[in-house]
Formats: C-alpha cells, sequence, structure tokens
C-alpha cells in the first residue's frame, strides 16, 4: 500500500470519528480494502495510484456530513465501471443500498449500435433516474465529478475542453437546482479556467492586484456593522468575500463592462441563530447604509425552488461603493452550501419526533426532479431527451399567481399555456384563452414574476391543444402534455403520415421498400426506443419526433452489413469482375463521391486525412463499414495499400454542395496576436471555423491546430496561402492522424 493514499484514508476515519465517537468503519474499512485491490494497477493521469481519487471522494462527503452508505459508495464508485467486480459481486458483499448508490453513478456499457452522443445521453437519463429514487446519486457524482475537475491540468488540452463544457453544460446547473451552491461555484470557476483560460487568467490578475483593497475595505465594513449588532444583543457570525470568478465574467460579458464598472464584486454574510434576528439585523444595516433601489430580496419568506433562503440587499458602503449583504440563520447557510445535502439526515432512520414532516418536506423538494423525468419519458430519441434536460437544468423561474393566490413556478419566458398545463392537463387541452392581471392576453404573452393568471376554458369536449403550440410553450412539462394528447388523439393520423415520410425518404436515397424494412433490422430499432410495434415507431415519424432520416440511415447500415460484412468477398469479386466490363455501375454517394464497379455501398471519408474536392482520391473496402475514402498521400493508405484487392477507384463527382472538416497545423514564432490575425481572416473568406487551439513549446514557438469547413480545395489552398503570408508564420500544413 501507498503511504500517502494509507495516511489519506486514516485522516477519513479521524474525521468520521471526531463527528460521531461511536461510529462503526468496519464497512467503509471493508470497502477502502477492496477499492485498493481492485484498483492496483490503475493509475491516474498524474501518474499517483487511482485509489487517491476514490479516498478523496468518500472524504469530501463526509466533510458535507453525508451517510456512512454514501461515504462507502463514494469509496466504490468505480469498482463496478473500471473493475471486473460485478453488480451481483457487489450486492452480495455490501447489500442492496450501498450497490444501487453505485450503480446509479455507473455509466452504461458501450453497445454497438449506440452513437457516442446517444451513450452520453442514456448515461443521463439512467443517473436521474436513480437520482429520482435516491438524492444521494446526485450528490457523489457531483462530489466526483468536482475532485476530477481539480485534477483536470494531468489531461490533455481536448480532454479538458471536453470535460469541462459537459461539467457547466449538465452538473453546475444541477449543482445549482440542488442549492449546493460552494460546488457550484468552484465547478464553474474550474470550467472557467479551462474553457476560457485568457481570460481567466486576465481577471484572476486584475482581481489578485486589488485584493489588499477589497480586504481593508470588507474589514471597515464588517468592523462596523459588528460593533452595531453588539450594542443590540446580537450574536452573529460575520465575514466578507469577493464574488467567485465566473460570476463576475458572466456579468461583464452580459453588462458589456470592463472589471472597474462593475461595482457589487463584493458581499459580507451575516450569520444568526433565528429569522427573526434576520429581519432586526436587515434593519440595523438599513439604518447604517443607504440601500439602493430595487437590490432587496427576501428569500426568507419566498425561498428559491433549490431550498436557497437568505435576505439579500445591496448598499452604498463607505466611499460610495457599493456591496452586496446576506443576512441568514445557521441552517439557512448550511443548506446555501450544501443544498439538498443538509436536508438527508431527515430521511435517516431513527429521526426526532418531527423527522416525518421533514421526511414530507424533504420528498416535497425533489418533486422537481421526478416531474423533469415524467415530463420526458415520452421521449423517445436520447439526444433529443440530453438537448430537453440541459434547457430544463439552465431555465431561471418565473413565480406566477393563480386567482385563488397559488403560486406556480414556471420557467422564465413561458406563456400562459405553459400555466395552463402546469395547473392541469384538462385545462391545458381545452385552454383557449387567458387573461393577465385582469386583461385579456395573447397565449404567447411572455409571464412575469408576481403576474395574476386565469385560464379560459372551452366547453366544448371536441377541443383540443394546437400543433403551433410546441413552438410557443417553454416548459418541457407543457410540451411533453401536448406531444401525449396529439400521440393518443391524431394516432392513425401520424401512422399514415409517419409511413409516408418512411417511403419518401426510401425514394430520396435510392432504396426499395423490401430492400430495408425486414423485421430482423426493425426488431433491434423497436426494443432501443422501447416501441411495442412498428405502428407505434411510425405514430412518432408521424409526429416527428422522430425523423424518417435518422431511422432509414440505420436501417441503410444494416442493408450495407449484410452484403459488405459477411459477404465480403462478393463484394470484392463483383468489384473485380465489374472491371472488365464497358459500362461500368456508378454510384454517387452523400459526400460527393462515386465508387467505380459497386452500387448502395456505405461510403464514408476517412477522418485521419479528411480529403476534401480537388484532393486527389483512392477508396479502401473495409470490413463491414463500407468503402472509406483516402488522400492518396495519406500515410494510412499507404500501409494498407499492401492488400491491392481492396483498393479501389473513386473519383468526386464534380461540383458539390457539400461541406467539407479539414484539419490545418500551422507552426511559427511566438506572436501573441497570431490567433486574432488568423481568426480575422477565416472571418473574412467566410468560413466556419470549428476548433482552434494554440500552444508554445519550450522553444517558444508556437503551435495551432485549426478546424475549418470548406466546400473545395481551392478555398483551402487560399486560406493556407494567407495565412502563410502573416508575418512570423513558418509553416501551414494538412494535419494527417
Amino acid at each position: 500500500m501507498g503511504v500517502e493514499y494509507v495516511a489519506q484514508f486514516e485522516e477519513l476515519k479521524k474525521l468520521l470519528k471526531e463527528k460521531n465517537n461511536d461510529v462503526d468503519l468496519s464497512v467503509l474499512e471493508k470497502a477502502f480494502k477492496l477499492a485498493d485491490e481492485k484498483h492496483t494497477e490503475q493509475k491516474r493521469k498524474s501518474g499517483e495510484p487511482f485509489i487517491i481519487h476514490p479516498v478523496a471522494v468518500a472524504t469530501m462527503l463526509a466533510e458535507m456530513d453525508m451517510d456512512m452508505p454514501s461515504i462507502v459508495a463514494g469509496m466504490l464508485h468505480d469498482v463496478i465501471e473500471d473493475t471486473p467486480v460485478t453488480t451481483d459481486e457487489m450486492r452480495e458483499m455490501f447489500g442492496e443500498e450501498i450497490t444501487y448508490l453505485v450503480d446509479g453513478v455507473t455509466k452504461l456499457k458501450r453497445i454497438p449500435t449506440s452513437t457516442k452522443e446517444e451513450l452520453q445521453a442514456e448515461n443521463l437519463r439512467k443517473m436521474f433516474l436513480s437520482m429520482a429514487s435516491d438524492i444521494r446519486v446526485i450528490v457523489i457524482k457531483l462530489v466526483d465529478r468536482l475532485h476530477n475537475m481539480r485534477t483536470l491540468q494531468y489531461m490533455n488540452t481536448d480532454s479538458q475542453i471536453t470535460k469541462a463544457r459537459e461539467t457547466l453544460e449538465i452538473y453546475t446547473p444541477l449543482a445549482h437546482r440542488l442549492g449546493m451552491t460552494k460546488i457550484k461555484w468552484e465547478l464553474e470557476d474550474l470550467c472557467f479556467k479551462y474553457l476560457e483560460p485568457e481570460s481567466y487568467n486576465n481577471l484572476v490578475a486584475q482581481i489578485t492586484q486589488r485584493r489588499d483593497q477589497q480586504e481593508a475595505y470588507i474589514k471597515k465594513v464588517l468592523d462596523s456593522i459588528k460593533a452595531r449588532l453588539d450594542e443590540a444583543g446580537i450574536k452573529a457570525f460575520l465575514d466578507g468575500r469577493p464574488k467567485h470568478f465566473y460570476s463576475i465574467h458572466k456579468k461583464m460579458i452580459s453588462q458589456n463592462k470592463a472589471l472597474s464598472q462593475i461595482y457589487d464584486l463584493l458581499a459580507i454574510r451575516v450569520i444568526v441563530d433565528t429569522v427573526k434576528e434576520c429581519y432586526t439585523v436587515f434593519g440595523i444595516i438599513h439604518d447604517m447604509y443607504t440601500p439602493m433601489p430595487g437590490r432587496i430580496k427576501d428569500y426568507i419568506a419566498m425561498p428559491k425552488p433549490n431550498m436557497y433562503q437568505s435576505l439579500h440587499t445591496t448598499l452604498i458602503g463607505p466611499d460610495g461603493q457599493p456591496f452586496e449583504a446576506q443576512i441568514r440563520t445557521w441552517e439557512m447557510h448550511k443548506t446555501a452550501e450544501i443544498g439538498i445535502a443538509a436536508h438527508w439526515k431527515y430521511k435517516e432512520k431513527g429521526g426526532s419526533k418531527n423527522s416525518g414532516e421533514k421526511t414530507a418536506e424533504y420528498d416535497g423538494k425533489l418533486e422537481w426532479v421526478r416531474n423533469l423525468l415524467d415530463n420526458q419519458k415520452e421521449i423517445e430519441d436520447p439526444n433529443e431527451f440530453a438537448q430537453t434536460f440541459k434547457m430544463d437544468l439552465f431555465t431561471d423561474e418565473v413565480f406566477v399567481f393563480t386567482p385563488k393566490g397559488d403560486v406556480k413556478c414556471l420557467p422564465k419566458g413561458s406563456t400562459p399555456i405553459d400555466f395552463a398545463y402546469a395547473i392541469h392537463s384538462a385545462v391545458g387541452n381545452k385552454m383557449i384563452g387567458a387573461r393577465v392581471n385582469g386583461e385579456i392576453k395573447p397565449l404567447n404573452h411572455k409571464l412575469r414574476t408576481g403576474d395574476f393568471v386565469e385560464i379560459i376554458t372551452s366547453k366544448s369536449n371536441n377541443h383540443g391543444p394546437s400543433r403551433d403550440w410546441l413552438s410557443v410553450v417553454k416548459s418541457s412539462e407543457a410540451k411533453s402534455k401536448i406531444r401525449q394528447w396529439f400521440k393518443k388523439e391524431c394516432r392513425d393520423e401520424n401512422i399514415e403520415r409517419g409511413r409516408e415520410c418512411i417511403e419518401r425518404e426510401l425514394k430520396k436515397q435510392g432504396y426499395k421498400y423490401e430492400q430495408l424494412i425486414k423485421n430482423e433490422w426493425i426488431d433491434p430499432i423497436l426494443k432501443k426506443y422501447k416501441f411495442s410495434s412498428y405502428e407505434d415507431l411510425l405514430n412518432v415519424i408521424g409526429f416527428g419526433e422522430i425523423s424518417a432520416q435518422k431511422i432509414i440511415n440505420i436501417l441503410k447500415e444494416e442493408y450495407i452489413k449484410s452484403i459488405s460484412g459477411s459477404k465480403e468477398e462478393e463484394i470484392l469479386a463483383k468489384i473485380e469482375g465489374n472491371k472488365n466490363k464497358k459500362e461500368k455501375q456508378k454510384h454517387m454517394s452523400d459526400h460527393g463521391i462515386i465508387v467505380k464497379g459497386i452500387d448502395n455501398c456505405l461510403i464514408r471519408l476517412s477522418r485521419c486525412c479528411n480529403p476534401v474536392p480537388g484532393d486527389s482520391i483512392v477508396g479502401y473496402v473495409t470490413k463491414g463499414r463500407g468503402v472509406s475514402v483516402h488522400r492518396t498521400d495519406c500515410p494510412n493508405i499507404v500501409a494498407m495499400s499492401e492488400s491491392e484487392d481492396r483498393v479501389i477507384d473513386v473519383r468526386w463527382a464534380g461540383e458539390s454542395k457539400n461541406t467539407y472538416i479539414v484539419d490545418i497545423s500551422i507552426q511559427a514564432v511566438d506572436n501573441s496576436i497570431l490567433l486574432l490575425q488568423i481568426a480575422k481572416l477565416i472571418a473574412e473568406m467566410k468560413l466556419p471555423m470549428k476548433a482552434i487551439n494554440a500552444r508554445t513549446t519550450r522553444d517558444n514557438y508556437e503551435l495551432i491546430d485549426l478546424t475549418i469547413e470548406i466546400t473545395d480545395r481551392s478555398e483551402l489552398d487560399r486560406l493556407v496561402k494567407k495565412i502563410n503570408g502573416l508575418e512570423n508564420v513558418l509553416d501551414v500544413s494538412r494535419t494527417v492522424k
């Protein structure tokens, strides 16, 4: 055993003993022993033993006062995913509860028919389904992600960007919705660091320069407030802090201001024992400093959906400099820091006499998770599921009132239609109009916090929603209920429309119905999307939830495999035989490529050399994946050309409206404005830029990798010529992977 991580585990045990001297650590010790044994051959990207990571995750969970099953699951969270241990074996060793938590954060194994995006979406769906049953799943996942982000410097640049973007899209809004502010802020700053390193470093440098001045200012304000609270006999904890980097950056971008123009960079926090003292402190601070109009928020009387409670006010401090004050109780503070995790103790066995009430309150806080899943259970396409989920997580809320004074929380930008479906699906389906604050408003009217809304419904039994509403509503709940209505009420119409879409797409791609629509290929699609019949599939195609093109593309791949996989020799023989024919069959692919000697074959442009129109190209018959097209100077095709029977003639079809991805490498003497010059050139040529990555070598050379989209070789040649003309550029070349 390594000395370092054993010492870290001993610190974890010591921490748990300090919190509860009678705690039983036997299960945790058993978990540590198993994790150490199973991860023994594995290393992190830093070169450290892998076991350091699960020990760190378990320690972070312990610091958040999570229960023992959560801490043990944190220790074991990678065992099922990264080692031979099975779910059944873990259940036998650690029981159902711990195994459920570990399985909830374990990624699904890759299945052959799934794309990378679909797999990620299905992993999200699995994780959120587990989270709806047991919130500890997502708490463990967030802590796992936080520790991985803290050590992201050991990964390559592409992996850093991918991880940071996924974290910012999914995990930081999740932490926000769960009220886990401390984790959210740290994740956001880490993402900012890797996604926009130049902006991050500039902002950190500017704030560091002001640090002494800011700390002196905060101390002055805190000392003044502390003296007044002591006079009033109020025991309080006070501290001050600058806002975290990412929130400052977002404000600078949204308001188009420099750092010097952002005034409320500083915030103080006052923590007291009771709610009554919160309001007393609020009055005292307002007596000391002038509050800014419109900047007072009472989240105690009306908590945020993520359970956050505090009084917020922005004041004009000494020397006219604004600062924000947050006033809360200790219980509110714990909830503000770790959110839903602070309430987990009420779910544990043997709670207080109020534990039943607290459990009901806790379950209520998770209702949004279940609603989110309910709203999207009708979405069969995993990619659409992921996009809708991200949208739901990111959306800010508005609070709208019913005529009786009940509050409905809706996504920002919601309409009266969203409000109607939030009341009940029957109200939404029969809706014909709405009054907002007593006035008739159009159905696409955007609601604001504080609006009173009354829905006008039809008395006719035949009335239903309009398809146009799907483009108007904001909430996934409303979209889901509208979809349900159309799928149920218009099933026959949808099936007929779906059949027409399939036939139209078959004709467009040059296939016959009997070539692709076969039970052995349709059944896996039905299973994948959880349909019970082909008519169910046609229903959602006709409704527009899944495109006919997507289904035909899947079936086309199966068809190609059937002729180019098991019958590969026949294809090669067919090509050879056709070489002797005067009239050779020609097939033009979606990429604008003609293959001589074969029809209806899957064709793909090789990603190793990214050929574009104008390049000299050659085809290679692969095993089960059709023909891959390479540049003739590609090192990979040179190596593969030993199998001469697999190399075939291909050519560009001529004029094409397609676009092509191309990778370029640029070597230059270190130049601080070169990136801007290159970006300007690309913008002037109106070429879409897909990615850019720059790094400086130890020899002070700058290496830039660029991915752009072009229509032909001439565009590429013009761009390369212009980049070569820039000062300090040494070499520009196509990248071959």
